[in-house]
């Protein structure tokens, strides 16, 4: 009896609501520092935060090139996006002390936005990327030992939003590159890197056979689709240590850029399935709600029917289904097709 009362109000839950909101937005964004000075008011502080909050969402959730579209948006409704913050100050007595901000975008809103102006979003689940750069001298190669950018790319690194992984010296992937010199633009990522199986992956080619003008090639691996890229820089009036650090900079900004785009969700055609959760467990549907509760690409869900052996769901996504397979499973959420029919089943 208990049970069925309990079903009874997570089903009121989902038909008052209509919606799954997860808890841990993407479209939030924590720990905003703004510097408090002697005569700013509390109201000019959060416009800071805000502005600031802001720039790094973006640049945090799209592409190149939608940044550009969306940066000459107003401030004025740039602050019609946002739900509320949370402000959090040092006691400390000092005359110039930092406040820190958490701001919360509406998501609703934030898809509006984005829709008029044909705006995708990245939201990327796995931030891990397995690196290797090597450096390429007079055509010797230098992978391990006497690289710069394997050595120093971790620390020189100052992108925020992928975690860079570089493998550790390993006698193959030395024999690998070694064979394969020659032709390092036919070599196959899921062969180098085999001790990484199923893995987002990179390789940096850095030929520095012009002090002044670098040659990158750029092989990439991710989410199973293959990328590749050529790109010059040039030195100009930059010192060799600066231009070192400009070199890893640039080309994990052209990696964060395709894992973006790799994991685009396209807010203008949401998706739609019916799937089926068998009652015969006690609390499969309340634990279902609050797993949902943490997929962000599910929009909404909605009761189809309902009774005492089950609940059909419609459930209302955005991006492509078998990301929503992964992240379902992500949450021991196993969706299953049998025939014509989907079911939900909690491990």
């Amino acid at each position: 009896m208990k049970s069925i009362k309990l079903n009874f109000i997570i089903l009121v839950i989902f038909l008052k609501t209509g919606n799954v909101l997860s808890e841990q937005s993407i479209f939030n964004v924590n720990n905003i520092e703004v510097v408090k000075k002697a005569n700013i008011s509390h109201k000019e502080l959060a416009n800071q935060a805000i502005k600031k909050g802001f720039n790094e969402l973006i640049n945090k959730i799209l592409i190149d090139k939608d940044i550009v579209k969306i940066s000459k948006i107003s401030f004025s409704e740039i602050k019609q996006l946002v739900s509320y913050y949370q402000v959090f100050e040092d006691d400390k007595n000092q005359e110039e002390k930092k406040i820190t901000f958490n701001i919360f975008f509406d998501k609703n809103k934030l898809y509006e936005v984005f829709y008029e102006r044909g705006i995708s979003y990245s939201e990327i689940v796995n931030k891990e990327i397995y690196l290797l750069p090597i450096l390429i001298t007079k055509d010797q190669i230098h992978i391990f030992n006497q690289n710069y950018y394997y050595e120093n790319w971790t620390e020189k690194n100052d992108n925020k939003l992928l975690e860079f992984i570089l493998p550790l010296e390993n006698i193959e992937i030395i024999r690998n590159l070694s064979l394969n010199i020659e032709n390092l633009e036919d070599i196959k990522l899921n062969n180098l890197f085999k001790e990484y199986p199923n893995k987002n992956l990179a390789l940096v080619v850095i030929d520095e056979n012009n002090f002044k003008v670098q040659k990158i090639y750029l092989k990439t691996v991710i989410l199973g689709k293959s990328v590749d890229k050529n790109l010059i820089l040039k030195q100009n009036n930059l010192s060799k240590q600066e231009f070192n650090e400009k070199i890893i900079n640039t080309t994990s900004n052209i990696i964060t850029n395709i894992v973006k785009t790799q994991n685009l969700v396209d807010i203008s055609t949401p998706s739609f399935l019916n799937a089926k959760l068998l009652l015969n467990k006690k609390n499969n549907l309340l634990e279902l709600y609050k797993r949902l509760k943490n997929i962000e690409l599910i929009d909404n869900v909605y009761v189809q029917k309902y009774n005492n052996q089950y609940v059909l769901l419609k459930i209302k996504y955005l991006g492509k289904l078998d990301k929503i397979i992964n992240q379902l499973k992500n949450e021991n959420i196993l969706l299953k097709l049998t025939g014509e029919s989907w079911s939900l089943k909690i491990i």
